[in-house]
């Protein structure tokens, strides 16, 4: 069973807890996270790049010249693709569909892995309580430079707390994040992962359902 230490908010060791290994000892497969990420960030994007085509395009009503007997070539209309200022012919449009799937139990399992490699990385941390008396930057940043960790801070909280959120929007390197709405791409893009010690209940209750 994975251990790992738990540190009060002036960074001092304050015992240690078990992990559950069924979420934070997972022999990990690369290919099944990169999986996981590819899909998210795929589900994540929005086709912006958007051409018209001949029939989007204004204008072009008329003829541009008689069919024949002017020696140049048959035209029917000066929006069409060959013109200049004309439609564009497979172009990109704002209707693809980037959408990717994966099975949910792949994608638990994946998230389980990267939680699993912090671990083994000594790159989670646990905090024994987190509280703010107001919305202060300054006072999160204080907890947060006495702990083992370097900036690119991925800090779960056991339910929304809008004083921790507020007072840890203004810090770069941090985001917040509930730790029953966890994902396998915020874990891995930030290099340290911080909970309180109480995150660990609401992962094991959300998660190992």
């Amino acid at each position: 069973m994975p251990k790992v230490k738990i540190y009060n908010s002036q960074g001092k060791p304050a015992g240690e807890v078990n992990l559950e290994p069924k979420i934070f000892n997972v022999k990990i497969k690369p290919e099944l996270v990169q999986q996981a990420v590819r899909t998210q960030l795929a589900n994540k994007r929005v086709a912006i790049a958007h051409t018209k085509d001949r029939s989007e395009v204004r204008g072009g009503g008329r003829k541009p010249w008689r069919q024949k007997g002017t020696g140049r070539a048959r035209h029917g209309s000066t929006r069409s693709p060959i013109w200049s200022g004309g439609g564009v012919t497979f172009g990109p449009r704002n209707n693809r569909n980037f959408t990717l799937k994966i099975n949910k139990k792949a994608k638990r399992q994946a998230l389980f892995m990267v939680l699993s490699d912090k671990v083994k990385n000594k790159k989670f941390i646990v905090l024994e309580g987190l509280t703010l008396s107001a919305i202060k930057t300054k006072e999160i940043a204080k907890i947060i430079s006495a702990l083992p960790v370097k900036k690119s801070i991925l800090m779960l909280l056991p339910k929304s707390d809008n004083k921790i959120i507020k007072s840890a929007k203004n810090i770069p390197y941090l985001k917040t994040i509930n730790a029953d709405s966890l994902n396998v791409y915020d874990i891995m893009v930030h290099e340290f992962t911080v909970c309180t010690k109480d995150c660990l209940a609401v992962i094991n209750k959300t998660y190992l359902k």
